[in-house]
């Protein structure tokens, strides 16, 4: 029996080389007068941020900016850029990045609006009303942040990513230009089309999957999975890019309708003690989890098998294949098996280190509402475990 279950894409959702060039329409339409611009000092150095001022400018459209947006933003970030916005009295938001830049996007719509700190809208339904408009603009294909009611901030005080999550924040529109992820370098675009499908992995199998989110997965994986490797090969590969940046945005709204799963529980800590950006944690991670959850695994881990392979699962399948070619993939793309091997790891004590953290980290992994639904019960042992699997 199918149980009860509902679903919604608010945003405005526009696809294609060049999408980037509509902006000014999805401003008007919308009633901004002045744009705050939020983005990051490497797409200002790679051109990314002059094009979409020249958009702003030849539109005729207002405009003030924020570009000190870094990887795991924090709340520091968060409440710099607030009052920059308020300050320049601007009534809408544009995010250009990747996950950063649109989840400090959201954040800022909160506390622009509605005062106070971030930490103060924690969890979900904490968000009164609904923010100003955002429009946001992924130039990876990875988070899937376009089309998600959730924002994810570090909090430096506590070494803890808080998430805000509730449609009040939900962007309007989503503007998803594949020309943009083209100059990703390998490494970005690996380990963010690996975060990319494992949204839709974790969506796929959770105990919330239904028949929408889980048709969203597949879609997604089946994006992902056949281009993924073609991608982080040659970014210049134009069929590649319009697959991966597409498969990312569907991962997005899978799991913006149910959930995810124990990788992203985990990979939260890692991020907020480490710094290790979001896509490498979850990846290294991914393997083991998988293994983890193979006690509860169905046909779908065929599935999945079958997307990340090109390979039909024979009579033969057993459900270690699939954790084993996620390792394999991840391997292909250059991610470390180990976090020991990751460069923010290495910086901040090594393996060491990461092990004296295990015990904190897996008391604030078990806090996320992810763990509730992924497919094997979990509890705080589980994780540590989990964790020393991966040092």
């Amino acid at each position: 029996m199918i149980k009860d279950f509902g679903f919604i894409i608010p945003q405005n959702c526009q696809f294609g080389m060049g999408a980037l060039k509509k902006l000014p329409d999805f401003l008007k339409a919308a009633g901004s007068t002045k744009v705050m611009l939020i983005s990051d000092r490497m797409l200002e150095e790679i051109g990314v941020v002059d094009k979409v001022r020249k958009i702003l400018a030849d539109g005729g459209l207002e405009y003030a900016e924020y570009l000190d947006v870094v990887g795991n933003p924090t709340t520091d970030i968060v409440k710099e850029c607030g009052e920059k916005y308020v300050a320049e009295k601007c009534n809408g938001l544009l995010a250009v990045g990747g996950g950063s830049p649109m989840d400090v996007a959201k954040a800022v719509g909160v506390v622009a609006k509605f005062g106070g700190d971030i930490g103060d809208y924690e969890g979900v339904g904490k968000v009164p009303g609904k923010i100003d408009t955002l429009i946001c603009v992924p130039t990876t294909a990875g988070t899937g942040s376009e089309v998600t009611v959730a924002a994810v901030i570090t909090d430096t005080k506590r070494n803890y990513k808080l998430s805000v999550l509730g449609p009040e924040i939900s962007p309007d529109y989503a503007v998803m230009d594949p020309e943009l992820i083209m100059t990703a370098p390998a490494s970005v675009a690996a380990a963010c089309g690996v975060d990319a499908l494992i949204h839709a992995m974790e969506s796929y199998i959770n105990t919330d999957a239904n028949p929408f989110s889980k048709a969203m997965a597949e879609a997604a994986m089946s994006l992902i999975g056949a281009n993924i490797r073609a991608f982080v090969g040659n970014r210049g590969n134009a069929d590649a890019a319009c697959a991966m940046m597409l498969g990312s945005t569907f991962a997005g709204i899978a799991f913006a309708n149910n959930r995810l799963g124990d990788i992203h529980a985990m990979s939260h800590p890692v991020s907020a003690f480490f710094n290790v950006p979001h896509g490498v944690a979850n990846a290294v991670l991914m393997p083991k989890i998988f293994e983890f959850n193979a006690i509860c695994a169905d046909e779908r881990y065929a599935k999945i098998y079958e997307y990340v392979t090109g390979k039909k699962a024979g009579e033969d399948f057993v459900p270690q294949m699939t954790c084993d070619a996620l390792a394999q993939l991840n391997a292909d793309l250059g991610i470390p098996a180990h976090f020991a091997d990751v460069a923010q790891v290495k910086a901040n004590g090594g393996a060491a280190r990461f092990e004296e953290l295990i015990p904190q980290m897996a008391i604030d992994a078990m806090k996320s509402g992810n763990v509730t639904v992924n497919p094997r019960k979990t509890s705080v042992k589980d994780v540590e475990a989990l964790y020393a699997q991966v040092k």
